[in-house]
Parts: C-alpha cells; structure tokens; sequence
C-alpha cells in the first residue's frame, strides 16, 4: 500500500511513518521545505515538500497514493494569531480533502483532537458527547472536522476521523517542562490537582489510526483513540514523580490568579509574537477533566492499547534523562 503522511516531521507523524515502514508500506512524507528530513531519507522515505496551503502541492504529493494520514496541525503555538490556526487547521484541512478527491485517494485519515469536547461535565466523553471548543486550537480542529465530514457526505470521499487524547512518549516535547520541573522539586500543583487526566502513548495511537484508515466500515466513522485508563493529575504527578526518582509536588495554591496572569501575558505577549510565559490554555489542565471512552474503537477497529500508564511514563523519562533533557 502507498500512503501519503502529512507533518511526517513532526512528533505523531515521525511515528506514524516509522509504524508503516516496518510494516512494509511504502511510505511518502509530505513535508514543509525547511523541515530537516535526514532521518525520513535514511528510512527510504519519499519526500515531498510543500505547503498545506497550496493544493498543487498536496495534488502532487498524492499521485499513486492509496490513503492519506492527515496530521499535519498547528497546536496551541501561544504566540501565534487566531487566523494562523484557521490558515493550517481549517483550509490546510480544506486542500487536503480537495486534492485527496482529486487525486483518487482511497481512504483519508484526519487526525483531530478529543479536545473538540472541551471540559468532560459527565466523564468518561464518548464521541457522541457535545462538541464545546475552549480555545482557537479546539475551534479551528471542529471546523477541520466538519470540513472532512462534508467532502466524506458530500462529494464520496471515503474519510475517517481520529480523535486522539494527550499523545506522549519518547520524543515528545510538549510534556518536558513538567517532567523538568518535577525532577527539579519546582513542580506546583495548582488547584486540589483531583482533575481527570487521560494519555496516549505514541506507538498505541499510530496503531489506533493505522487500524481506522484500513478498516473498510470506519469510512465516516469518528474514533476516540486513547489509552485504556483516565486517572487524577495528582496520580499523574505522583507516577512521573516515581519514574524520575524524586518526591512528588506537594503545594496546592490557587488556579485562578494564575489563570488571570494567562490572560494578561497573551494580551501583551501576542500581539509581539513573542510566547507568554504563561497562558490560559496551560493552566486548563489544572482545571479541565479530560476522561474518555474508547469502546467504540476497541469494538469496530480491534484496537487495543499495548502500553500501560506507568510503563509509558518510565520510558518517557528514560528518554529524556539519556538525551539530556533533564539536567
């Protein structure tokens, strides 16, 4: 099978090639013209560069393509302005789907977020649970995936969608400053920290969206794809705490003035382009349940999570102590 990856740079989709090419797929990386692609050119990766907002370039991408895993997004850059994300995440999403239908593609995978339902008011979120957008990201992810929907509908364009949850493992960078601060004893646990927090380790939501583009009846299905247990941000805190050795957080201030600091930071911090140093979207975490349910997945795709919470964790940490990350 020839599959087309979009932002094969970036960190699901460096693993959602590797996961195809030891699979035997052969494998083409859409990618920006700046994006470093030794590490796809040395796993025999064709390389096809562009930009998602040119559909030539996509068209192009696609020729003798069977399915397009579509990752690609921009998510949650705080010095970035509204209409970047509605630029990538919506009418990227737009000239995906156009050149897809185009181009004859077979399956497309639209990788979007569980983010889409906002706060969980009744965890565990199935995919029928209210769409409740927070932020820009969340907005622009919905819109993308109504988009993919209408081309799906509308014009015969077989498309499934992902919802994938906290997406972590070695490699990744978005969780580096709790595993840093936590190692450090620096980590605060604003608020009681009794929030619901679910997570995804990389390899297991590669495997969820590879079983989604392949599976015949997933065609305009949409998919949670997540770890097998949701659990509290102090038991988080508590297992990376382990993992690295070290005592787990213990203050418990307030959420709200920080959130109020957020809010004054993106006000001066944004219109420069320069990132806050904090910023409301950060501080949901401590104030946002995040709990979800996967059975739709395990029963109409097989998918089943391989790697455990505490194993996950280990390796992450693993990771980042032996590349230096944490001193």
């Amino acid at each position: 099978m020839r599959v087309l990856v979009t932002g094969a740079s970036g960190f699901t989709g460096g693993y959602m090639v590797d996961h195809l090419v030891e699979r035997g797929y052969q494998v083409r990386a859409f990618v920006r013209p700046t994006s470093n692609t030794a590490h796809l050119k040395a796993k025999g990766v064709d390389i096809a560069s562009g930009d998602l907002l040119y559909k030539a370039d996509l068209a192009q991408a696609m020729r003798n393509i069977d399915v397009v895993y579509h990752i690609a997004a921009l998510y949650r850059e705080a010095n970035q302005p509204d209409q970047a994300y509605w630029d990538v995440n919506v009418t990227g999403t737009e000239n995906v789907m156009a050149a897809a239908l185009e181009m004859g593609v077979q399956r497309v995978l639209h990788c979007s977020t569980c983010g889409v339902h906002g706060h969980i008011e009744k965890p565990p979120a199935a995919e029928t649970a209210p769409i409740k957008p927070g932020d820009i990201y969340q907005e622009t992810k919905v819109e993308g995936e109504k988009v993919a929907m209408f081309y799906h509908r509308e014009k015969g364009l077989p498309v499934t969608i992902a919802r994938p949850v906290g997406i972590y493992g070695p490699g990744d960078q978005r969780m580096l400053k709790m595993y840093r601060m936590i190692n450090r004893g620096k980590f605060i646990m604003f608020g009681g920290g009794n929030v619901l927090y679910h997570l995804s380790y990389v390899t297991d939501i590669v495997e969820g969206f590879r079983l989604a583009a392949e599976t015949p009846a997933a065609a305009g299905e949409i998919y949670i794809i997540a770890g097998d247990t949701y659990f509290t941000l102090n038991d988080f805190a508590r297992m990376v705490a382990a993992a690295l050795g070290v005592k787990p957080p213990r203050l418990h201030p307030p959420v709200w003035p920080v959130y109020a600091a957020g809010w004054l930071c993106e006000k001066i911090c944004i219109p420069l382009r320069v990132q806050p140093p904090i910023f409301r979207r950060r501080v949901d975490l401590f104030v946002k349940d995040r709990a979800f349910d996967i059975s739709k997945a395990k029963r109409e795709l097989g998918f089943q999570p391989r790697v455990g919470l505490e194993e996950g964790i280990r390796r992450t940490a693993q990771w980042y102590k032996e590349n230096g990350y944490l001193d």
